[in-house]
């Protein structure tokens, strides 16, 4: 009977290890696409501290995990003390790790605020100057999104012109609407636009269209981390059991 709960208990290890596996692998995925993805979420995260640092933590965590289900699976069928103490010693720590930073997230959640964006919109947009990092990237994403600032075209009342504008109340480029949303896209009526007719203009903020189009993988995003972190749970059980069940 004892035989049959240990050989229970390592195909349980492998199986729970195979998941961990695929989850590392999913995460290094995204973790791969978002810092060289063309489209230009690259220049989002470059631009954003907080965006950056979490890419790479999702990189790394994933790595590490594609590793720890690797090394699990293996413990497992081998039945291998030594990497089943390994194992379980390693994936506490990422575990622990993965929940600091759940709740780290939650801590520091106003930063990613419609009104956090909205202060640092009006405080370091430069309009149409595109050698600056954070300008160019506000206007990839306008124009790929077919939006305008985080609540509307309103957000630029009070962001300074450009020397050379004439206008009082420019639009920036970016906000007009074009027929392929890309920067090599034609305009529909530039100078419509810029004139105030707003039929020319993308009038929708940033912050709705974004989170209107993410809000699905947000929920996939949080239903995975959740996933992961009860099947690491199950794995370090199953990973001292079969542990001390080996003689």
């Amino acid at each position: 009977m004892e035989g049959d709960c240990l050989s229970c208990m390592k195909y349980l290890m492998f199986l729970f290890n195979f998941f961990i596996f695929l989850g590392g692998a999913c995460l290094l995925g995204v973790g791969i696409w978002v810092i060289v993805d063309p489209t230009g979420f690259r220049e989002i995260v470059a631009a954003n501290p907080l965006l950056f640092t979490g890419a790479y933590i999702m990189l790394a965590m994933g790595a590490m995990l594609f590793l720890l289900g690797f090394l699990g699976c293996c413990g497992a069928i081998r039945e291998n003390k030594c990497l089943l103490l390994f194992f379980f010693m390693f994936i506490l720590l990422i575990f622990l790790a993965e929940l600091s930073a759940a709740i780290l997230a939650f801590i520091f959640r106003e930063n990613l605020t419609r009104e956090f964006f909205t202060k640092e919109l009006k405080k370091h947009y430069l309009r149409n100057n595109d050698t600056d990092i954070f300008s160019s990237t506000w206007n990839s994403v306008m124009i790929t999104f077919a939006c305008c600032g985080v609540n509307g075209p309103e957000d630029f009342e009070a962001v300074p012109h450009l020397p050379h504008s004439s206008l009082e109340k420019a639009t920036p480029e970016a906000c007009c609407q074009r027929e392929l949303q890309s920067r090599e896209g034609m305009f529909v009526n530039k100078e419509a636009c810029l004139t105030g007719v707003e039929r020319f203009q993308n009038r929708q903020g940033c912050y709705t269209v974004i989170l209107n189009s993410f809000e699905t993988y947000v929920y996939l995003a949080g239903a995975l981390a959740i996933g992961v972190l009860a099947i690491e749970l199950f794995a370090m059980i199953f990973a001292m059991c079969l542990f001390r069940g080996i003689q």
